[in-house]
């Protein structure tokens, strides 16, 4: 017997990568940042007056938060929203803006098909082109939402800044979602064209390039419309969606922006050398702007890829989808991570040759 509402019995929930507890893994699965939060957050977070409010309520409006996002993009408070994780911006915009139906990459990130499920709306989901890149002109005149990934997960590919004006200009009367999650990591941010589009959201997070994954901090930035829509969604949900600390973590982390910036630039140069490794192994590696990289081997499946790198305690992340169930994607983690990685791939590919 279940109680669950008819309408969600069919519900294909998200599969978050693992979080084993059971034994130690060179961890490259769930694309977090190889590197710790900064000494800004860390004094934050050891606060004992914070320690002390946490009986109270938090501020619904993270005012503090808001005021320190404007400044760093150069906006307004009413430019700028702030959530429980970005998962919680995805999922508001699919609420509030896909009455009439969103578009988004079939190959993507695996929530907005469910968030697209979840509140029953008409997904169209866009075939990715064989290199696995984004045809803007799929997106041209949608007369729906549009949401995609920039770069995409899990390709790391991108679409410039130009391409996603157009489609902002094409589509007036729907938002468009661009989910800048790993923009830090050599993408291009398409902020700055929240003052010419009045129809364009863009998605951030803390999880990635500035080390707060487990606090659950992301905002949206967007024209004073679109970003008040998604409050009155959050006011008929949760105010205080964004606890105490982890908005004085956010605060910190904005205040330390070069400790972050050269955690992005080490993980970019070992994306860059990891690229190189693993095609003189044999792979094919997708070109990529993110913190993971998307590849495949000749050599080996890429469950059995996923499964024989995991009996060696190191985690990638694999899908069982027909169009990508070849390829796996890679974490970026330290260098001295990413050898541990490619010493059991030298492994698994020796024992393949014998």
């Amino acid at each position: 017997m279940t109680f669950l509402d008819p309408r969600f019995s069919s519900l294909e929930e998200y599969t978050p990568g693992e979080q084993p507890k059971d034994t130690v893994y060179t961890k490259l699965n769930t694309n977090e940042s190889p590197y710790p939060a900064g000494p800004a957050v860390v004094k934050a977070l050891g606060d004992p007056e914070k320690a002390k409010r946490l009986r109270l309520y938090s501020d619904p409006d993270s005012a503090g938060l808001k005021k320190a996002l404007a400044e760093r993009y150069g906006k307004t408070v009413r430019n700028i929203f702030v959530s429980n994780g970005s998962d919680d911006i995805l999922n508001f915009a699919f609420f509030a803006f896909g009455h009439d139906g969103v578009m988004f990459p079939r190959t993507s990130y695996g929530f907005y098909k469910v968030f697209g499920q979840l509140h029953g709306r008409d997904c169209t989901l866009v075939p990715l082109k064989e290199d696995f890149s984004i045809d803007p002109e799929d997106y041209m005149n949608a007369g729906k939402m549009v949401v995609i990934a920039n770069p995409n997960a899990p390709t790391g590919r991108t679409i410039s800044l130009e391409e996603i004006g157009k489609i902002c200009a094409s589509n007036p009367q729907h938002v468009v979602l661009i989910d800048e999650a790993y923009v830090d990591f050599g993408a291009e941010s398409c902020v700055p064209l929240t003052d010419k589009y009045e129809n364009l959201l863009v998605a951030q997070t803390f999880s990635k390039s500035r080390s707060l994954a487990g606090a659950r901090l992301g905002y949206a930035i967007g024209s004073q419309q679109v970003i008040s829509d998604l409050e009155k969604i959050k006011y008929s949900t949760n105010p205080y969606n964004v606890n105490s600390l982890t908005s004085a973590a956010g605060i910190a982390a904005l205040s330390e922006d070069e400790y972050y910036q050269e955690n992005c630039r080490k993980i970019m140069a070992t994306r860059e050398k990891s690229t190189e490794r693993f095609r003189q192994l044999g792979f094919t590696v997708v070109p990529s702007l993110a913190n993971f990289i998307f590849v495949r081997s000749e050599e080996v499946g890429g469950k059995e890829l996923y499964e024989e790198l995991k009996a060696r305690r190191v985690l990638i992340r694999h899908w069982d989808d027909p169009l990508i169930e070849d390829w796996n994607r890679v974490t970026i983690g330290t260098p001295e991570e990413m050898d541990v990685l490619f010493s059991a791939i030298g492994e698994i590919l020796k024992e393949k040759e014998a």
